[in-house]
Parts: structure tokens; sequence; C-alpha cells
């Protein structure tokens, strides 16, 4: 073997190995979801302590918006449809984003 295709063979193993695109999953702040119920989401949808959660609850009140989480595509639109489908059931108008890294 040549060392150029040594070459183009090692180029495309890194090229399949990369890693994936990330997203951030944003909660967006609003005027009638509880703080209650964005904690319980933070808990139940992206696994955070209580600690955490309240803090991060606080951001997203305060600043309109917190990054919830970074991950490849496929898990955070699944995180994000969690989100959407548990704020539906208690009619809270409450918005997760993802934002490409």
């Amino acid at each position: 073997m040549s060392k150029d295709a040594q070459y183009e063979n090692a180029t495309e193993i890194l090229e399949k190995t990369q890693e994936p695109i990330r997203y951030r999953v944003i909660l967006l702040n609003d005027d009638y979801t509880t703080q209650e119920f964005v904690m319980e989401v933070l808990q139940i949808v992206f696994h955070k302590g209580f600690e955490e959660s309240l803090n991060l609850m606080l951001q997203i009140h305060h600043n309109g918006k917190g990054v919830c989480g970074i991950y490849p595509y496929d898990i955070a639109e699944i995180k994000a449809v969690q989100v959407r489908k548990m704020a539906k059931e208690k009619q809270y108008p409450l918005r997760a984003i993802l934002e490409k890294i």
C-alpha cells in the first residue's frame, strides 16, 4: 500500500470518528409556568439535583433562559420533546429550544 493510500485511509477513519455536533438544550422563561414545575422538569428530564435545579431555575427566571445540558442532536431533541410533553400535560407554555454549538 502506498503512503498516499495509507494517508487517505487514515483521513477517512478520522472523519468517521469525529465528535458528533452537539446542541444546547435551553429552557425559556415565561410568565405562567411555575418555578416549582421548572424545577420538576429539570430534575426529571435533565437529572439535576435539588440545588442545581434551584440555581438553574433562578437563572432562567432572572435571565430569561438557561442551558439545561449539552447533547448530540438526537438526545437533545428527545429532551426538548419530553419538556414540551410535560408542559402540555400541565397546560404550561414552557418552551425548550436547541442551539447548535
